[in-house]
């Protein structure tokens, strides 16, 4: 079967139809080098239920898929589980096929979509406002919903498939990830890392609302047979595993490890930086050392999530952080990491201000300022170099110490 123009039974009845955007490089900032999947899933029974669409430019490839299956226009429930563009701008060219489908969303869902959809006819659509617990027959099984506020949308929810033990988990649980297979299992060297990336840079700031939430799994005793996220590849072998290392990204923990982030104009803050990061590896703790113009800051956060410590370098330009920092520390500040500790140092010329500005950046993003930044005028030298050397062992300290 040719799994790009086919669509996939992943289950009885239970199919794929969604779309792989192979070039897909960037997703609202967030670089995708991997390329990308938009997941809708259809389920066939007495009613036919489509969960999700796909990013309106690839409609017209969904409805194919889907009428490999069914006509269209045969779809009974179509359910919003988010409304977020990527997941419900092919739903005008769904419901003009399916004109007296319903839709089930949340009530903020239904908010969304109006707003969204005014002029696409949406005040003509049949909704249903759903909340955790609220159940669906469609014939021979049972859809529940589940709401996930802020995970990542004030909109977003999940369904449960009951009989088949599947969860549709929309956004949780997703990577960016363009592969000719569905099923993780499937790909080479699985795809915990795409999702701890995904993470990263979308969740890293809802940790509370992901305990919430597998709290609340547990307390209705959901177990999962297959874990069917919006984006990527589908979970069926040990599908708990990835909602364990949500947890775990949730809570925090960390290994010894320090991060040295930082640009540099004409080398001074690099040394400063390979200073440092010798001073942390003499202590037996790793390091990893991060040139900010050469090195995508999606994947550095991906390595934020187990690292406790961090450390921040820049030049002065024009009596500030030279402008990469500003944009890195900027992007960090609306992920809003918790628990990290870190420290800024820097090179200058005839003036300074670039420490202390990222000393301030820092904190604005929820970083512990640890000590005083280092500052070496235009070139270091051995005080400065001992310095930094000193820095990276009392790092690699603190380190080992939070890591336990």
């Amino acid at each position: 079967m040719d799994l790009i123009n086919d669509t996939l039974e992943i289950a009885k009845g239970i199919y794929w139809v969604g779309v792989v955007d192979w070039n897909l490089r960037d997703f609202h900032g967030y670089a995708t080098p991997r390329g990308g999947t938009y997941n809708a899933y259809l389920i066939v029974d007495d009613k036919v239920t489509l969960i999700d669409t796909v990013k309106g430019d690839f409609a017209p490839e969904m409805i194919k898929r889907i009428r490999k299956v069914v006509n269209p226009s045969k779809i009974d429930h179509i359910i919003c589980n988010h409304v977020e563009m990527d997941h419900s701008s092919g739903l005008p060219a769904i419901m003009e096929l399916a004109k007296d489908a319903k839709i089930f969303c949340t009530k903020r869902g239904k908010v969304g979509l109006e707003e969204h959809y005014e002029a696409n006819g949406c005040s003509a659509w049949d909704f249903e406002i759903v909340d955790t617990g609220y159940e669906l027959d469609i014939g021979s099984r049972t859809l529940m919903f589940l709401e996930t506020p802020m995970l990542h949308w004030p909109d977003s929810m999940q369904t449960y498939l009951k009989e088949d033990r599947i969860l549709f988990s929309n956004d949780a649980f997703g990577q960016h990830l363009a592969t000719s297979v569905r099923f993780e299992d499937e790909v080479e060297c699985g795809a915990l890392e795409d999702a701890a990336i995904y993470y990263a840079n979308i969740l890293l700031p809802f940790g509370s609302k992901v305990l919430k939430y597998a709290d609340k799994i547990a307390e209705l005793g959901l177990e999962f047979d297959m874990i069917a996220p919006s984006h990527g590849v589908i979970w069926r072998k040990e599908p708990m595993r990835v909602v364990e290392a949500y947890i775990k990204w949730a809570k925090g923990e960390a290994v010894p490890k320090v991060l040295v982030i930082y640009d540099t104009m004409w080398g001074s803050t690099e040394i400063m930086a390979k200073e440092i990061v010798e001073g942390v590896s003499e202590c037996g703790v790793e390091a990893r050392m991060f040139h900010l113009r050469k090195n995508d800051w999606s994947m550095m956060l991906r390595e934020l999530l187990s690292s406790p410590v961090i450390a921040v370098g820049s030049p002065t330009m024009h009596g500030t952080m030279f402008f990469t920092i500003s944009g890195f520390l900027t992007y960090l500040k609306g992920l809003r990491p918790k628990g990290k500790s870190a420290v800024a140092f820097g090179s200058f010329g005839w003036g300074g201000g670039a420490v202390k500005h990222v000393e301030e950046m820092m904190a604005s993003a929820g970083l512990e300022v640890i000590e005083p930044g280092l500052q070496a005028k235009y070139r270091p030298y051995e005080d400065d170099l001992k310095a930094c050397r000193e820095l990276g062992v009392r790092l690699a300290q603190l380190a080992l110490d939070k890591a336990e």
